[in-house]
């Protein structure tokens, strides 16, 4: 089976189980004044969900694929890939996760996208930091205030 088609079945997993808990657990707890809407917090988990099936499903049975072509990926040449470069991300968005309450939205966002451009290569800090600050700026600003969905920006010793 081709790589794109193991990826694809994990992900199918994942997403089956994404969906159970979006059907079947998320709503047990919601309070009688919410059921009545007609758009719970679940709705969201549940279009994802089906719809990451659907396509799953899809690459799983072949059906995007026009005609057979060779594979791009050579396994045996693995390591004439970037596989460092992505090691790295993966473990940068792992320090991310981890450093998002205690150090607070702004600052680890900022550093995340910064580093992360970094490892990807780009070497323009005029351009990287400015893109960075922005796009925090921005993205902190839609939710916090046009949301109303508190992220708190600074460590708690700044009063974020």
């Amino acid at each position: 089976m081709a790589l794109d088609r193991w990826i694809a079945l994990i992900m199918l997993g994942v997403c089956l189980a994404y969906g159970y808990a979006a059907w079947f657990t998320m709503d047990g707890s919601l309070p009688p004044f919410m059921q009545r809407n007609p758009i719970w917090p679940s709705t969201f988990p549940k279009v994802l969900s089906v719809l990451g099936i659907i396509a799953t499903t899809i690459i799983l049975l072949g059906f995007e694929k026009s005609e057979i072509k060779e594979a791009d990926i050579d396994y045996r040449r693995l390591g004439e890939y970037h596989l460092g470069q992505a090691l790295m991300l993966l473990a940068l968005m792992v320090i991310y996760a981890l450093c998002l309450r205690p150090v607070g939205f702004l600052i680890s966002t900022t550093a995340f996208l910064v580093l992360g451009s970094f490892i990807l290569g780009e070497r323009k800090w005029h351009i990287m930091l400015p893109v960075a600050l922005i796009a925090t700026g921005s993205v902190w600003y839609l939710v916090q205030e046009v949301l109303g969905i508190y992220m708190r920006p600074l460590p708690g010793i700044f009063g974020g």
